[in-house]
């Protein structure tokens, strides 16, 4: 909850003025619920899409103060984070919460973005993979893979989340040679395809490292996203 309208109108515009459709990198910002209009009137048309931070499982009903993918999608939503780590720790959405998210999203027209990561006592105690294996196959034995051909997976590792920690560039690849290998050995022309972005204290001074990496296909940014030229210099980063 970051953020208000004078905020997202000067972010949104410093945005549209530093890229290009035929820039290094395509974009997508990721409002507040409260700031979606505005998201649609400044960017409908451009170069930069929109997405949700999370959505209701359910298509509709009696559930106050919550959103669902079609509203989403009426608010030219392109994109939606399922499973991101504070939903999962702060709010309780278990694996199949987060499986039930996804499937909703693909249901409304949207492109789930989810989120799978660990935590510093699981890296420590050396269970990164069983955990971000765990949270995929949640996902895909609800959905099946075929539905991650339409899918962006977002590796954030919950200890480097606003901690001011970065995975290095080669713990961030290991990982995501671990999901592009998990998802190649049930479909290799998905597994080939599909996105995977890094989160975790991304910057523009180690954005261009991580992004080298053969596995790293950009970056879902978080802190460094709220000010225009902090964005803008990890979006340069890219290739």
């Amino acid at each position: 909850m970051h953020g208000d309208k004078a905020m997202i109108n000067t972010l949104l515009d410093g945005l549209l003025a530093g890229s290009s459709a035929d820039g290094p990198a395509d974009l997508a910002v990721f409002p507040p619920f409260a700031y979606l209009s505005l998201a649609e009137s400044q960017l409908t048309g451009s170069h930069i899409q929109w997405g949700g931070q999370t959505l209701n499982p359910n298509v509709k009903g009696a559930h106050t103060g919550e959103c669902s993918g079609g509203m989403l999608k009426d608010m030219g939503c392109h994109y939606v984070l399922v499973g991101h780590s504070e939903r999962r720790s702060l709010y309780g959405e278990s694996d199949d919460d987060v499986a039930q998210r996804f499937r909703t999203a693909l249901a409304a027209g949207l492109k789930p973005v989810l989120c799978v990561g660990e935590t510093l006592s699981e890296r420590e105690d050396e269970q990164t993979e069983a955990v971000v294996g765990r949270q995929l196959d949640a996902v895909i034995d609800v959905t099946g893979i075929d539905a991650f051909s339409n899918a962006v997976i977002a590796y954030e590792p919950v200890w480097a989340i606003g901690t001011g920690l970065t995975a290095s560039p080669d713990q961030a690849q290991s990982v995501h040679a671990f999901i592009r290998d998990k998802i190649i050995a049930l479909n290799g022309i998905i597994g080939g395809q599909i996105r995977i972005l890094y989160g975790g204290s991304v910057k523009g001074s180690n954005a261009a490292e991580l992004f080298a990496q053969s596995d790293i296909d950009g970056g879902l940014i978080g802190g460094a996203s709220l000010t225009v030229e902090d964005f803008l210099a990890i979006y340069s980063a890219v290739g």
